[in-house]
């Protein structure tokens, strides 16, 4: 019997391996951010671990000075505001009519869903039939295809199954509808789960970069990820360090690339602490059990 307050070894191991993995994970952007804001004579030399060395904005300046980053922010936003809209509402819907064991042909249908995380069509299906609906070179590119995402839809259909049947009878009994059981009782009682799922399109949407780089042609439409991936894998921050050694500014392009990247991640990581509990809760109580 363990008494109150007595330290395990399992409690130490456990504690010490996920101490482990949370400074395995953070460790990338601590030595990007290190980089990006150290001098350039220690990063030449390779001389930058966990903390910088003489520090200096330069390279987070040069970065925020280019405005096809900003650019790329702007879209990100209203592919990020749509596309969460979008893939709510519809999620939602096709959540709860498929959480009621009175739907015609439901399980049919959950078998069909199902399928497609396993099987697709492939690349050149896909944009084919953007192609051919129109979609190319539009915003609506960037949130109409994913406006579904089968493993969301799935965790809050189960999340709805769990809610207490009683208070759907009550809301019957008032004459509610549907759609009012949905609005007025299901979406109240649910906001863990719809916290959740809102995060997991938020990252998705934010992290979106081959559906842009497939469909889209258009720089003024490019979103963050494909501006900074231009930026940094292409090779076109080029003007960004004319620009920077124009203002009597010296930047190393390592820094540079690390504070893109790091301005690219730094938003949404920024968010995630607000709604941590709501994400725990929701995780867990959406999980799939059948």
């Amino acid at each position: 019997m363990v008494k109150r307050g007595q330290i395990r070894i399992f409690d130490v191991v456990n504690f010490l391996l996920l101490a482990g993995i949370a400074f395995a994970s953070l460790f990338p952007f601590i030595h990007m951010a290190s980089v990006a804001l150290s001098s350039p004579d220690y990063v030449v030399r390779n001389e930058v671990g966990l903390w910088p060395k003489g520090f200096q904005w330069d390279a987070v300046s040069a970065a925020l000075g280019d405005e096809r980053l900003w650019i790329g922010y702007r879209n990100t936003l209203l592919y990020l505001v749509l596309g969460s809209c979008i893939s709510m509402t519809l999620t939602i819907m096709g959540a709860y009519a498929l959480s009621r064991k009175s739907l015609l042909f439901g399980k049919p249908v959950m078998l069909i869903i199902v399928f497609t995380i396993m099987f697709n069509g492939g690349m050149i299906p896909f944009y084919l039939v953007m192609k051919s609906y129109g979609l190319m070179d539009t915003i609506w590119a960037m949130v109409l295809p994913s406006a579904i995402n089968t493993y969301n839809l799935i965790v809050m259909r189960t999340f709805f199954q769990g809610l207490p049947i009683e208070i759907e009878e009550a809301g019957r009994i008032d004459g509610l509808s549907d759609f009012g059981l949905l609005r007025s009782i299901v979406i109240p009682l649910s906001k863990p789960v719809l916290m959740t799922v809102g995060l997991f399109y938020a990252v998705e949407i934010w992290n979106s970069f081959s559906a842009a780089l497939l469909l889209l042609r258009d720089p003024n439409l490019f979103p963050l990820q494909l501006m900074i991936r231009n930026l940094v894998v292409v090779g076109q921050s080029g003007d960004v360090l004319e620009t920077a050694s124009a203002s009597g500014k010296t930047v190393v392009l390592e820094s540079l690339k690390y504070a893109l990247i790091l301005l690219g991640s730094l938003p949404i990581i920024l968010v995630y602490p607000f709604i941590q509990k709501h994400f725990e809760q929701g995780a867990l109580i959406g999980s799939v059990k059948g």
